[in-house]
């Protein structure tokens, strides 16, 4: 079965001038992330021109939409030779399938159309409806709200419980893209993901500020529009040091900050701190000597200053030193690395 041709092998492929006689079958398959009634317009036309509609779900969330736009459908779940029997004298059938499919009625014409004894009804899958790009996480919200409201572990999470775990997550991310995995870069970026979900799905439990995914999902599309309007505006950006000076202008209007060392998290890695500390500097125009002192400490910041004024990432320089010492220690046990 295909969605272009009829689905029958050349043994029970009907003869010439018969294929009328045979009828026809339409699967019709809908999305639930896509509003119901919301079909398109090849699936509008095979139901109304249908001789008959079956569903085997009399909650189907079509059903209604259906029927409210004149089409009678019959709650009916027919066997394979049950439903090639309907279509007998040329008569086409639409089966709205369920959501996990139809498999057994499926597999059912498959194996009658492989005998060869069958003389078949031309067989057709139409999507009557397509995921929008995206789509799948409006399961992952889902999900989440269920695991929220069941799991014994879930239910009972904060904010301050999950922050370790966003810590966690972000450098395995981090590993994967510096390892060049990507089988392993998809599966952390969706837990990063998942950290997101969970927190906000936390987040609407609060008494005094709840938001949710909408919410985090709306700032963020505001801020990205506000901050390019080079795409969404009338500003014009070259290179990309065009679009950093419209992002750096944009953020500085919208947080109104006092000091260009507002917004910098402390608690981020040493050497990740100083070398934020020196690019906000910089970025300013600011000319702040660095201080100087005794010990280790201030020898890193002023490493971190100078790797940050070259345009290379401390930390990510340091991790990769810190690898190769690795490998040379597992070399020196013996053992591959």
């Amino acid at each position: 079965m295909n969605e272009t041709s009829p689905g029958t092998s050349p043994a029970s492929r009907p003869e010439p001038g018969q294929e009328a006689a045979t009828g026809r079958i339409v699967l019709l398959t809908t999305s639930h992330r896509v509003a119901p009634g919301l079909l398109s317009w090849p699936a509008w036309q095979a139901l109304r021109s249908a001789d008959a509609v079956l569903c085997a779900d009399g909650t189907h969330p079509q059903l209604p939409y259906l029927r409210e736009a004149g089409i009678a459908v019959a709650e009916a779940s027919p066997t394979a030779q049950g439903l090639v029997d309907a279509c007998a004298g040329g008569r086409t059938v639409v089966v709205v399938a369920m959501g996990e499919g139809e498999p057994a009625l499926t597999d059912g014409l498959a194996r009658l159309a492989g005998s060869g004894r069958v003389a078949m009804p031309e067989l057709e899958l139409l999507p009557a409806s397509y995921d929008l790009p995206g789509a799948r996480l409006l399961d992952l919200v889902q999900v989440m709200d269920r695991i929220r409201a069941e799991c014994p572990w879930s239910s009972r999470q904060t904010h301050e419980g999950l922050a370790k775990y966003g810590i966690e997550e972000a450098y395995e991310l981090v590993e994967a893209i510096e390892a060049g995995d990507r089988t392993e870069l998809r599966e952390e970026l969706g837990d990063v993901l998942l950290q997101v979900v969970f927190h906000s799905r936390i987040a609407e439990e609060d008494q005094d500020a709840p938001f949710s995914i909408d919410d985090v999902a709306g700032g963020i599309v505001a801020k990205l529009i506000h901050r390019h309007p080079h795409v969404f505006g009338d500003e014009q950006a070259e290179t990309p040091e065009d679009v950093k000076a419209h992002w750096l202008r944009t953020k500085a209007e919208e947080k109104q900050r006092s000091s260009v060392t507002d917004g910098v998290p402390l608690g981020q890695p040493g050497l990740a701190l100083a070398a934020k500390l020196a690019s906000r500097t910089r970025t300013a125009g600011l000319a702040v000597p660095l201080p100087q002192g005794e010990g280790i400490g201030y020898e890193l910041l002023a490493l971190a200053a100078r790797a940050e004024a070259d345009g290379v990432d401390p930390e990510a320089a340091l991790r990769a030193a810190a690898r190769a010492y690795r490998d040379a220690i597992r070399a020196a046990e013996g053992l591959s690395s």
